[in-house]
């Protein structure tokens, strides 16, 4: 099974979309899934009901740090992700990718997780 397809498994499981891309990535995180668990468990559902960041990706922003961090700031790196994640999903905010103020969806959940995968399994590739 592809990562991705592992990554949304989690989401349709109990996790929320941080969990689960955390999860799709413990083999590369140096953290078991226990660990993972508890790091994510606060970044679904946009923070703060909605009103933050995707958990999906935050999660990709987590494990980005955990896997290429060497003692130096990645604003470089981060904001390449981002952008990434905003010009394939819509958006970067949960309420907006879900369309809770103008009732047009831009991303599902399931595409939100499968684009933050995507998006580090590039990103890994490429470094």
């Amino acid at each position: 099974m592809e990562r991705r397809d592992r990554a949304v498994e989690y989401k349709h499981t109990g996790c929320n979309c941080a969990q689960a891309v955390l999860l799709a990535f413990q083999d590369v995180s140096g953290l078991d899934d226990e660990m993972l668990k508890k790091i994510g468990v606060c970044f679904g559902s946009g923070m703060g009901g909605m009103d933050g960041d995707c958990g999906a990706l935050t999660g990709a922003e987590m494990i980005l740090g955990l896997v290429k961090y060497q003692g130096a700031k990645m604003h470089r790196e981060s904001k390449a992700l981002y952008n990434e994640f905003v010009s394939r999903s819509g958006a970067s905010k949960c309420r907006d990718l879900k369309g809770v103020d103008s009732g047009t969806v831009l991303c599902s959940c399931d595409d939100c997780i499968r684009h933050a995968v995507d998006i580090l399994n590039e990103t890994f590739r490429e470094g």
